[in-house]
């Protein structure tokens, strides 16, 4: 074929309309407009709303945006993506330390998901592109869950289908199976549309391909609930669990500068609860669930605190999982842990949490960061403890996922293997205020519970408190800075799901074929004339035949 035919066929296959043409440049203007309004609308489909729908419109916008083009541009494009996302679903990192730390921890996920997308305008060109794409995509989210220093998972797309039919799927692949649903979605909707606009001869060329990447959506949409799980349910009875939110004395980061208020606020809860069951107002609990940092004062080493414990759970009569800060033998690091404290026995388990919080309970290169804020110096000296994750309250194994570890499939997925029949996730939230910090978490919590089939019981200190049952629906929830008791009736489960059996294979297995497709792409590209690379799949194999 002659360089000039080839030209020509080039420019009529990018726009067919006269060049110049104001719709062809309202046309471009509007593609590159689709990544940042598409990361918007993923924004807007995460809790507190929910709009679970807007991910995948979300993804065929960031599509249409970065079909068929250079990997440069796909990377500016899936950048703007994700600043239009993180930038918003992380404003409760700034509202007490500034705007630096937030736009930092935004910008960077936004460049992870940059270097996705540059992948993704690669594999664009693909056969079957859509489900690529979205393997790539779950390559993003793996990456972005550990690396640096350790992972931000927080804005996995799978936290925003929790009131949405992809949640089911998380029996079966957890989290990563529900963000490369979504995005395949997404993808293949925007496969779609570009098949149907195309010019009539092009239109018969459509159906198969796209009906092969939306089959297996449509499929898992429709799929009744009890089929997401690995086998029927197994009950191991049920128990009644109570949340106790005590509230704190004031917002922000001071919220601890009153911490012996904190622990009398949940003492004094806790003795209203035991009112309450004693006067027939509500069952009588098995076990008591208190929040993360409900006691800040070790009550290993100070005896008040201790005596304060000892008064609430022999006036509520049962076990209670106490969230405490203990100091180490050093005098100097501390330990965010839950600790079970029983009538008569006192403390006689303790769970420390596994994966400490970087830029809160502890600053990795503390000397050059203080240089960027002054908060620095606020970062605590918390160090990561170890253990099975469960501990045993009233005979029952309670799996604990301490506040940030909830985001964490590794962790949750331990304490299930280990026995855990019940999950608790103790958190404190009083340092983000009345965000949506919060609700972000509770996604969190409800993807846990379907993934693996276990009653979630989320204790806060300040809101929102919730007990969450196997199906992801919550059974109650208090609302924000109010002090608050949630008492219900929960199956315990024995069940393990297919999640729970193949733990990150699903998550491997998909990012190994987004990187697989990845190399044949460039390879392919690389055996192709450079002109030629810049075509269609269509265009470009008719290329090759001619």
């Amino acid at each position: 074929m002659r360089a000039g035919q080839r030209d020509q066929r080039l420019m009529t296959r990018l726009d067919p309309r006269p060049a110049g043409s104001t719709l062809a440049a309202a046309i471009c203007a509007a593609r590159l407009l689709a990544a940042p309004v598409g990361g918007l609308l993923l924004y807007a489909a995460c809790a507190p709303n929910t709009l679970w729908w807007l991910s995948p419109v979300a993804f065929a916008l960031l599509a249409a945006g970065l079909w068929e083009r250079r990997w440069r541009l796909g990377f500016l494009l899936g950048f703007l993506f994700g600043l239009a996302y993180f930038v918003p679903l992380l404003s409760w990192v700034g509202i007490y330390v500034g705007p630096v730390p937030w736009l930092v921890l935004a910008t960077l996920q936004a460049l992870f998901v940059g270097v996705g997308c540059m992948a993704i305008a690669g594999l664009s060109r693909l056969r079957l592109a859509p489900l690529w794409a979205a393997a790539m995509w779950t390559a993003t989210e793996a990456a972005m869950a550990r690396v640096p220093f350790g992972g931000f998972p927080w804005g996995r797309v799978a936290f925003s289908q929790a009131d949405g039919p992809f949640i089911r799927l998380a029996a079966y692949g957890g989290p990563p199976l529900v963000s490369f649903a979504v995005a395949l979605t997404g993808f293949a909707l925007a496969e779609l549309v570009k098949r149907v606009v195309d010019p009539p001869a092009q239109r018969d060329r459509w159906p198969a391909a796209t009906a092969a990447v939306l089959l297996p959506v449509l499929v898992a949409m429709a799929l009744p609930g009890w089929l997401t799980a690995a086998g029927p349910a197994r009950d191991a009875g049920q128990v009644t669990v109570a949340a106790v939110q005590g509230n704190v004395p004031r917002l922000g980061l001071e919220f601890n500068a009153q911490r012996r208020a904190v622990l009398d606020n949940h003492v004094r809860r806790t003795i209203e609860l035991a009112d309450d069951v004693a006067a027939g107002r509500v069952p009588a609990p098995q076990l008591v669930i208190w929040p993360e940092n409900a006691s800040d004062i070790d009550p290993l080493r100070n005896p008040d605190a201790a005596a304060e414990i000892n008064t609430a759970v022999t006036r509520i009569g049962v076990p209670i999982l106490v969230g405490a800060v203990l100091v180490l033998p050093d005098g100097w690091h501390t330990a965010n842990s839950a600790l079970v404290w029983e009538p008569q026995l006192g403390l006689t388990q303790r769970n420390d949490k596994r994966r400490v919080q970087p830029f809160g309970e502890y600053l990795p290169w503390r000397g050059f960061f203080r240089l960027f804020s002054e908060y620095a110096d606020r970062a605590g000296f918390f160090v990561p403890g170890s253990g099975p994750g469960v501990v045993r309250m009233a005979g029952v194994p309670v799996g604990v996922a301490i506040c940030w570890e909830v985001a964490f499939d590794d962790l949750v997925e331990d304490s299930v293997r280990n026995g855990a029949q019940l999950l608790a996730v103790p958190t404190n939230n009083a340092t983000f205020g009345r965000s949506d910090m919060t609700y972000q978490q509770l996604a969190m919590s409800r993807l846990r519970a379907v993934k693996h089939d276990r009653t979630v019981v989320v204790a806060a200190t300040s809101g929102a408190s919730a007990i969450i049952a196997p199906d992801g629906s919550e059974l109650a929830r208090s609302g924000l800075f109010t002090p608050a008791a949630l008492v219900e009736r929960v199956p315990l489960r024995q069940t393990t799901t297919l999640a729970t059996r193949l733990g990150s294979a699903p998550e491997w297995l998909l990012t190994v074929t987004g990187v697989a497709a990845l190399g044949w792409s460039i390879r392919r590209r690389n055996r192709s004339e450079p002109l030629a690379a810049d075509l269609s799949p269509e265009h470009a194999r008719k290329d090759e035949d001619d």
